[in-house]
């Protein structure tokens, strides 16, 4: 599968990051979410249900997977939250206190 697969959506607010991943064909048990070291990392396997023998033509992938996504400074690892629905995955990555209080908006001039 191509380095940028699964595709993703990351989403930020002053309270916590949100990583979004499509999955389609995939079930929770093929599916891995690592954090370590300041990355998140998706990975797994998506097989098939067909021997190569009986496929005549496929445009689907099939393989493993890993996607790797850098992550800031600031999040509390002890509250990370994974949940897996229709093939979508979704990352819940909460700030720290210290974190969300470091967040300054900066008003843009015109």
């Amino acid at each position: 599968m191509g380095a940028n697969w699964p595709s993703v959506e990351i989403s930020e607010t002053d309270k916590a990051i949100s990583v979004t991943a499509e999955l389609p064909g995939l079930e929770e048990k093929d599916v891995e979410v690592l954090l370590e070291d300041g990355l998140l990392t998706l990975r797994g396997e998506k097989t098939t249900s067909t021997e190569d023998s009986e496929r005549r033509f496929s445009e689907r992938v099939y393989g493993r997977f890993e996607r790797r996504i850098p992550l800031p400074a600031g999040i509390d690892e002890g509250a990370v939250e994974a949940s897996f629905r229709n093939g979508v995955l979704t990352v819940t990555l909460p700030r720290t206190e210290t974190a969300q209080a470091q967040v300054k908006r900066i008003p843009l001039k015109s």
